[in-house]
């Protein structure tokens, strides 16, 4: 009963602080780390312990599970070689470092000061997303961020592993070499054929609540086999989720999609502020056990000191050559131009440690000299980088002037692709109308046609005027059809109060009313972000009454492609749109120059770019950019 009305208060206290957090644009990991702090020295609320099985067993799986599920296997596999060298070569990197430090400032053997490296090395997978996701950096640093620590657990844990060995006596290369072989090899192969197997299920289990049930079971069905072989169940729950979340329009029902998105962003919150409030919750405990551990209390306080500054100065050592140096290799920079100096200096700053860090300090066997000091430095650099680059990681976003994704742009490209995606569906209704017996009317044909165009039309007009008195079609019926479902559920209500039908028909009434609805609001809130951030270009410093006058925006007659290229048998290096038709045409860097072409025979003045994050606009006519 005491620990049911424990978890009830730590899961109300920490869902409070995080919705507080949010409100002050405050950062949640930060703000409920430090309230558990507080917490820990208030008399009336118990010692709480973290254990390592609660932690690696019961928390990690789960949370790295919903990252990876969200994650774009396409934009992993387009980052590997920095993902890599972050999640291996820097964790191996900060492992021997920060063993090196401890060894020199704390009597601790240098086996036991390597495996506290290895406690140290991985930044958290959930401080790296919370603080990612509210200071709105560029896709490409969030995509590396949260690939680096979906992976860098696995190799921590495996150096950890073979560390603690080494204190024992049984250190060899040869052994060392094969654990890293046989923990990604076989953790790769676990999380594999979990994918697989919970694949083939999923196309027989078309029930959303069948389907949530699995995906629940699938962390530690990746997590628990990968352990038993002793290879890495981090890895197979990292791989088993990027496949799954890539095969999920495949293998689950669109129902199956929507349960899951939304209760796994449930467990999500749950677990991720609950996990950030029981760092704070274990301070007093810690700080105890290290301060009464037999050594000076100002050897202490330089020692987690040295320990912290190591961790946070070794990752930017490491950035900057391990992003440049491989750019001299002629394939590799043609492969991957380098990245500006800006996107380096904020993933080094970012390097927020978080639970896993603390959990793996307590697997530290007691017996090694000073463990309690151990766990009290791997709490420091927890609380420490959270703290210092937490807090100020914004700060440098803004002060490097770097721009997270642009929700009008993102808007545009979902325009262009709906618009293509409709022009598929419109080709295939042309096919399969006649292959129904009986044929398709001409009025389900018409109804089908006029669904794609509402919603393509509807896309394109979130990109129109903002003015209250220009209200869109689309706007039109959305408010129109909302006040339509108010009155319909009233209705519902009354005949539900009057007990005549059954409680099962009246549910499925309301879920209808209720899907209708939430896609409509969801609509409606998508569409409120990009009014509240225009497509507006830089200005140019001069005035172009073309540039002045062009639309943002414009439909594109051939979304994706240069229809003139094709007919030609060439390939275009960029895209351009006309602002005055829409036509779409291949940049002056390709070879057909299609853009000018299309300018000099059309006598539009303005064309902008569609490629992804791109918003300039080019007037022909004043040859400046807008």
């Amino acid at each position: 009963m005491h620990f049911a009305a424990g978890l009830v208060v730590l899961v109300a206290a920490a869902s409070a602080i995080a919705t507080l957090s949010r409100r002050l644009g405050l950062s949640e990991p930060l703000t409920l780390t430090a309230f558990g702090i507080l917490g820990s020295y208030l008399p009336f609320i118990p010692d709480v312990k973290l254990t390592p099985e609660l932690v690696l067993v019961g928390l990690l799986p789960p949370l790295l599970y919903t990252t990876a599920i969200r994650s774009s296997l396409v934009d992993f596999k387009a980052n590997r070689r920095a993902i890599g060298l972050l999640s291996v070569g820097l964790v191996i990197f900060t492992t021997f470092g920060v063993g090196l430090v401890t060894w020199l400032v704390l009597p601790v053997p240098f086996a036991a000061a390597v495996a506290f490296g290895a406690v140290v090395a991985p930044p958290d997978a959930v401080a790296a997303s919370a603080v990612a996701q509210r200071v709105g950096m560029p896709r490409r640093i969030i995509t590396i961020l949260e690939g680096e620590s979906l992976l860098n657990d696995a190799t921590a844990l495996v150096a950890l592993r073979t560390a603690i060995a080494a204190t024992a006596g049984t250190f060899s290369v040869w052994r060392v070499a094969g654990d890293f072989a046989w923990a990604a090899c076989g953790g790769a192969l676990v999380g594999v054929a979990v994918a697989l197997v919970l694949g083939l299920l999923r196309r027989e289990f078309t029930d959303p609540v069948l389907d949530t049930t699995l995906s629940f079971l699938a962390p530690f069905a990746a997590y628990l086999p990968a352990e038993a072989l002793h290879s890495s169940g981090v890895l197979a729950v990292v791989v088993a989720g990027l496949i799954l979340g890539h095969r999920a329009p495949v293998w689950q029902s669109a129902a199956s999609r929507i349960a899951e998105r939304t209760n796994w962003r449930t467990v999500d919150f749950v677990l991720e502020n609950s996990v950030f409030l029981l760092i704070g919750l274990q301070v007093r405990t810690i700080v105890d056990a290290a301060w009464n551990a037999g050594l000076s209390h100002p050897r202490l306080i330089f020692a987690c000191t040295a320990i912290l500054l190591t961790v946070i100065l070794l990752r930017i050592i490491w950035m900057y050559p391990a992003t440049y140096l491989p750019r001299l290799i002629p394939a590799v920079r043609r492969a991957e131009p380098a990245p500006p100096l800006s996107n380096v200096a904020v993933v080094s700053w970012a390097g927020m440690r978080g639970v896993v860090t603390l959990a793996a300090a307590f697997v530290l066997p007691a017996e090694i000299a000073l463990q309690k000091v151990l766990v009290l430095a791997a709490f420091v650099v927890t609380a420490g980088t959270l703290l210092i680059q937490g807090t100020t990681l914004p700060m440098l976003v803004r002060l490097l002037r770097l721009r997270g994704p642009s929700r009008a742009e993102d808007a545009l490209q979902m325009a262009g692709l709906l618009q293509r995606s409709a022009a598929a569906g419109d080709a295939a209704l042309s096919k399969v109308a006649r292959e129904f017996d009986p044929p398709l009317s001409e009025d389900t044909v018409a109804q089908l046609k006029r669904r794609l165009e509402e919603r393509t039309n509807s896309a394109w007009e979130r990109l129109g005027p903002t003015e209250s008195d220009l209200v869109t079609p689309s706007e039109q019926y959305r408010r129109a059809r909302l006040k339509m479902l108010s009155a319909e559920r009233a209705e519902v209500l009354r005949v539900r109060d009057t007990g005549r039908l059954d409680h099962e028909v009246l549910q499925a009434v309301m879920s209808l009313l209720d899907l209708e609805e939430s896609t409509i609001d969801r609509l409606s809130a998508a569409e409120d972000e990009i009014r509240a951030e225009p497509l507006v270009p830089p200005a140019t410093g001069e005035e172009c009454e073309h540039l002045l006058d062009a639309p943002i925006a414009q439909r594109p007659d051939h979304p994706g492609e240069c229809r003139e290229c094709l007919q030609e048998g060439l390939d275009w290096v960029h895209l351009r749109m006309c602002l005055g038709c829409g036509h779409v045409a291949c940049c002056d860097s390709s070879p057909g120059t299609h853009a000018a072409k299309h300018h000099d025979g059309s006598g539009h003045p303005v064309m902008r770019s569609v490629e992804p994050g791109e918003a300039w606009r080019w007037c022909y006519v004043d040859n400046l950019l807008g």
